[in-house]
């Protein structure tokens, strides 16, 4: 296919010259010599105050008084904060269900209950701890089984039906019942939560915010001190990681920071130490899958009834988008004739607990990837076959449980090229003879795909705007909505501005996320980033490209589609132009050189209350194979090689879709191998520091790592003709998880076990040993 007739690309009139390269990060050269700027590197305004939170002790309790007597006797302390001293109102969250300080009911251990404000974090940190609070305690729910017994929810259960499940499950010649547990996830960005809030005159504040959804923070700020929402200013230049965990959770630690400098009247600062931080914000959501499954002797399932339950902590937070989408890829890749599926979105009192890379899709995958495995233990066959016999094909086995078509299926021939790249079939072999001659260390080999819906759930959050700015020497600033927490947004963003001007990239610099520039921005997140932001951008830079080309054009009495913008130049018929030259004389002759950029994606739409419909513009399809080594002594597990292929539409910088890759599949493994979150009986998280929190690290990474990418454009119009890249690579993870319990099968089948694996997520040590033995 011609790239310049594909849809997507860039409207240039040459092939792009920034566009496809393997640019470096806009900002990779103040990362590495230290000189980037977070929030707490932005010198403080003389007079800066510090913030710290007091912390509940119990799970669940009301609140009877609060005594801050021995914290204000101490040195440096200014004032302590409780809800009766808030300037509005006292609601804020996602759901809008959250108090900014409980005035009565405590609902999980490490609730912030007061906040302390003083001339230097330490201090205030010290005087936090000597807070004493007054609390009659009351029984806390705390795992997802008390939550289901006690029909306790935070939002109602959604019930999605496709087909006659009933008589297909009947029909059935086999049926097994299944159960796979997944824990939560801390988000665990290197930069943690913080915000420097400075007030302003006439009553306005300027927040300074780690955050993905800038413009979120600013609408609680302002419903927090109670003004309009133009009386407040939200930047962020850049973030220290986020990973879903700063896009409305960031919001909280502004809004007390901006509570405590309007009360104050003075900036405060507030960085949750990493304890603090463990205990207060939210994690990944926990999910207990349940399922009965209905098959063929070839493992094709024809009936399945599955029950989501998610762990979703004292309030909604984003629960209700994160369990549809769990809904939404309870099928992966795999065509489901008659499916129920049942969401339960359950309260519990311990942290609210929010978005992570993936938002319930990985959760979703697990389920329906642990079925599988089940169904080919329980057959006897392999379950690569299993997969592929269940992958979706042409119609009618194109519908998804929720009625959209699977119209762009690359999977068929992306696993039969990953299968042959990788040699899976004389590695099954080998694999076969090293357990049966290894009675300690086996091993294990796992092929599994993804199919990840792109675009918010959440259909309003499906915009985007951009501001594009030509200056007289040429030079160009891009502003958009979007945020930058190191995944490369911003460099992808400037390498479209460039490529869309016709200017090199080095002339193109992006500014600090504002909402002073870009109102109303949605949450950098769903993987959507560069898809909506870029385009905005594009669309804003191309409305000045185009307003050259016909100054150019009517200056010198040419039609406009003889003018073109490449590398700097002005192109006519039998003339170079110098673009910076051209850029001047616009100016004089009073031609506008900068536009705003909008775009919203098209063809999504669902009907919430019946769960069907289009939720998603595309599909991002990945396959990953893994081989795995596992201890069966002591439980440990290696995974020794990686075989990737991953679908990245036209790539618009291959060095950053690649780092997402890999990223991604090593953030997953961790999921699903060694990170463990523990609630003590109290509610108290005893997990929360790095001392007993384990987060890969390169140790962890394996030697033998191998990444292509799929070498197709996205069908749908999308910008460049690229796809989303942020979270689909995540779910590749589970091919080290199902090659855990691939080699945990062949230990089984040694000692004369069942043939099913009892195995969920993590699959720690501890848990393979259980495995092993069970």
């Amino acid at each position: 296919m011609n790239a310049p007739d594909h849809p997507g690309i860039l409207n240039v009139e040459a092939e792009p010259q920034a566009c496809g390269v393997a640019a470096p990060h806009e900002a990779a050269h103040l990362h590495v010599s230290g000189r980037a700027l977070y929030v707490d590197d932005v010198p403080e305004p003389r007079g800066t105050l510090f913030v710290a939170p007091v912390l509940s002790r119990v799970a669940h309790g009301r609140l009877k008084s609060v005594d801050a007597s021995a914290a204000l006797a101490m040195p440096g302390v200014r004032r302590v904060v409780t809800a009766a001293d808030l300037p509005a109102a006292n609601v804020v969250g996602a759901g809008h269900d959250e108090p900014i300080l409980p005035a009565e009911l405590i609902e999980y251990l490490g609730q912030p209950v007061a906040l302390v404000v003083a001339t230097g974090a330490k201090a205030a940190r010290v005087a936090a701890r000597a807070v004493r609070m007054e609390v009659e305690p009351l029984p806390a729910i705390l795992t997802i089984a008390q939550a289901l017994e006690a029909e306790s929810w935070v939002l109602a259960p959604v019930h999605l039906v496709q087909g006659d499940v009933e008589a297909a499950m009947a029909a059935a010649p086999h049926r097994l019942q299944g159960e796979f547990a997944m824990g939560g996830q801390e988000q665990f960005y290197l930069e943690g939560q913080v915000a420097l809030a400075m007030p302003g005159e006439d009553g306005t504040m300027k927040v300074l915010s780690s955050t993905q959804h800038p413009g979120e923070v600013q609408h609680w700020v302002a419903d927090a001190l109670g003004v309009p929402a133009h009386s407040v200013q939200v930047e962020c230049r850049r973030m220290g990681g986020g990973f879903g965990g700063k896009e409305t959770q960031a919001g909280h630690i502004a809004v007390w920071a901006a509570v405590a400098a309007r009360l104050a009247g003075a900036p405060c600062k507030l960085r949750l130490d990493r304890d603090d931080d463990f205990l207060i914000t939210g994690k990944r959501h926990p999910f207990l899958g349940r399922w009965t499954v209905g098959f063929d002797g070839q493992g094709r399932i024809l009936a399945i009834d599955l029950v989501q339950a998610a762990a979703c902590g004292f309030s909604a937070d984003l629960s209700g988008p994160i369990a549809d989408r769990a809904i939404f890829h309870a099928d992966n890749a795999y065509y489901l004739p008659a499916a129920a599926i049942h969401s339960y979105r359950c309260k519990t009192h311990t942290q609210s607990h929010t978005a992570f890379r993936g938002f319930g899709g990985p959760q979703g995958v697990g389920m329906i990837e642990a079925a599988l495995d089940d169904i080919a233990r329980h057959l006897g066959l392999d379950p690569l076959a299993v997969r592929r016999l269940n992958l979706y094909g042409d119609a009618p086995r194109d519908r998804t449980p929720y009625g959209m078509q699977v119209a762009d299926n690359i999977l068929p021939a992306l696993i039969e090229r990953l299968e042959a790249d990788c040699g899976y079939a004389g590695r099954r072999e080998a694999i076969a003879r090293w357990n049966a001659a290894s009675p300690v260390i086996k091993r294990g080999l796992a092929l599994t795909p993804v199919k990840f819906g792109i675009s918010f759930t959440a259909t309003m959050f499906n915009q985007a705007g951009a501001l594009v700015n030509v200056y007289t020497d040429g030079s160009v600033t891009v502003n958009h909505g979007g945020t930058e927490m190191g995944q490369g947004l911003h460099t992808k963003v400037c390498q479209v501005v460039a490529d869309t001007l016709g200017v090199p990239l080095a002339w193109v610099r992006i500014t600090a996320t504002d909402t002073g520039r870009v109102p109303n921005a949605s949450a950098t997140a769903a993987s959507s980033g560069t898809d909506l932001n870029g385009r905005a951008a594009e669309f804003a830079a191309r409305e000045v490209r185009d307003r050259l080309r016909a100054y150019v054009a009517a200056s010198r009495g040419l039609d406009v589609a003889q003018v073109s913008i490449r590398g700097g130049k002005v192109l006519v018929p039998g003339a170079e132009l110098d673009f910076v030259a051209v850029a001047k004389a616009a100016y004089a002759a009073r031609v506008s050189l900068w536009s705003d950029g909008y775009y919203a994606t098209p063809k999504i739409h669902y009907d919430h209350k019946t769960m069907r419909g289009r939720p998603f513009y595309y599909f991002a399809y990945g396959a990953a194979a893994t081989e795995v080594a596992v201890d069966t002594l002591t439980g440990e597990t290696r995974v020794l090689r990686v075989d990737i292929l991953h679908d990245v539409g036209r790539s618009i910088n291959p060095a950053i879709d690649l780092g997402q890759i890999e990223g991604g599949f090593v953030q997953g493994v961790g999921w699903l191998t060694s990170e463990e979150l523990v609630w003590k009986p109290d509610g108290s998280l005893a997990t929360h520091a790095p001392s007993t929190y384990k987060i890969p690290t390169s140790g962890d990474v394996p030697a033998d790592f191998r990444v292509a990418l799929w070498p197709e454009p996205n069908r749908e119009d999308n910008v460049y003709g690229s796809k989303a890249v942020g979270e689909p690579p995540f779910m590749l993870g589970f091919a080290a998880f199902f090659a855990i319990r691939d080699a945990v099968a062949a230990a089984r089948r040694e000692q004369g076990r069942a043939p099913l694996v009892p195995l969920s997520a993590p699959a720690t040590p501890e848990a393979v040993l259980r495995a092993v033995a069970q």
